[in-house]
């Protein structure tokens, strides 16, 4: 399988029989849902859900399935989606999507929580936007590094409960350069080399 990064909490997953995509947002490069077969999204936040995108793609490729949690019909309006939620299991791509966590971390008391569907694929984990920990193994952590629900000690705590052999940093558009070169600094120390960047447009081969 290949991983390709398109920006802020994007990716985009290729097998030999198909393509997936996760949270193509309203920071992430439209380019990641050319020729996609399923597209998964966490939660109904436009920084994971680009509605007027999806919309787009439905009309030239109508075949393309959306999942997402039933909250996500907020967002997506009329456009179809099938609803998935903690413990589902959906054949995509050749392979297994299994939905794993229930809700968003907490912005602020304030703030009402949304439901937050990570996903888990061939080991590549995508929490969205919790700090949810698997009860199976991951082999490559997508891991939120930056958002106005966290601070980078709970990450840390988060990476190194995963455990994951291989870490790739998202959700992290909404840092400058020096605050990503900070945040690489400090997990690469905290957490050793299982943690390296992932750039916009690079793929990795799994």
């Amino acid at each position: 399988m290949r991983l390709t990064k398109f920006g802020h909490s994007c990716v985009r997953l290729e097998t030999d029989q198909g393509v997936i995509v996760i949270d193509p947002g309203v920071y992430s490069d439209p380019a990641a849902l050319g020729g996609v077969d399923a597209v998964f999204v966490t939660h109904l936040h436009p920084d994971h859900c680009d509605a007027a995108e999806l919309r787009a793609l439905l009309a030239g490729r109508p075949e393309t399935r959306i999942y997402g949690p039933a909250s996500l019909a907020e967002t997506l309006g009329e456009l179809p989606f099938t609803v998935v939620s903690d413990g589902d299991a959906v054949p995509a791509a050749g392979t297994e999507v299994k939905v794993i966590g229930k809700d968003h971390a907490v912005v602020h008391p304030n703030i009402p929580r949304v439901t937050n569907s990570g996903y888990l694929i061939d080991g590549v984990f995508h929490p969205g936007d919790a700090l949810t920990v698997p009860d199976q193994p991951v082999s490559v952590l997508l891991a939120p590094v930056a958002a106005p629900w966290s601070k980078l000690a709970e990450v840390v705590d988060f990476v190194r409960a995963v455990e994951a052999p291989t870490v790739f940093p998202i959700h992290d558009a909404i840092l400058a350069e020096p605050g990503r070169a900070l945040v690489d600094r400090v997990l690469g120390m905290l957490v050793g080399d299982t943690y390296r960047r992932i750039e916009d447009r690079d793929t990795v081969t799994l």
